[in-house]
């Protein structure tokens, strides 16, 4: 007597979140994240009736078709790339078990994803930062002298807190940064 597919599918989730704990070293918040993924498309293989089907069955037109279904509901780029990602590395494992001899994942591509410009303060913002400084203070010059050199070098603060007096160059005007 075989077993019914939602045990199945069960099974291979187990193995799959046991695999990423520790062969993987993942965190939980991604295993959970990435089972989740995978959850999504076996709920929609049972909602377009089609929950008999094994992984072996899993075509890539099928997980194309599922993507697509996704970006129908208006889910963000951001989120279609990690649910690929997770349904990609589901197969990877599936393929590298042995329980599916081609992984149909292997070719799917994920929606581009532009990077974010970070935000960055006026000129006028910076000023009104600098002019509130109380500068009859030692660390007040010592901050003052701090944003001057974040904002005039455009740094990051972890590069500026790095920042070594062997590494300012007053007579040649520069300083080095890593």
């Amino acid at each position: 007597m075989t077993r019914p597919t939602t045990y199945y599918w069960e099974d291979l989730l187990e193995g799959y979140r046991s695999y990423l704990k520790l062969e993987k070293s993942v965190a939980v918040p991604t295993v959970d994240a990435y089972n989740s993924d995978v959850s999504k498309f076996i709920r929609y293989l049972e909602a377009t009736g089609r929950e008999g089907l094994t992984a072996a069955d899993v075509t890539a037109d099928l997980l194309r078709e599922f993507i697509t279904e996704i970006s129908k509901l208006g889910i963000g780029p951001r989120t279609q790339a990690r649910l690929i990602s997770g349904i990609k590395s589901f197969f990877k494992y599936l393929f590298l078990e042995n329980i599916l001899t081609l992984n149909p994942a292997e070719l799917l591509e994920s929606p581009k994803i532009g990077r974010k410009l970070p935000e960055v303060l006026t000129v006028g913002e910076i000023d009104k930062i600098i002019g509130a400084i109380d500068l009859s203070h030692p660390q007040g010059q010592r901050n003052k002298a701090m944003l001057e050199t974040l904002y005039s070098c455009g740094l990051r603060v972890s590069e500026l807190v790095n920042l070594r007096i062997s590494n300012l160059y007053f007579n040649e005007g520069f300083i080095k940064v890593t």
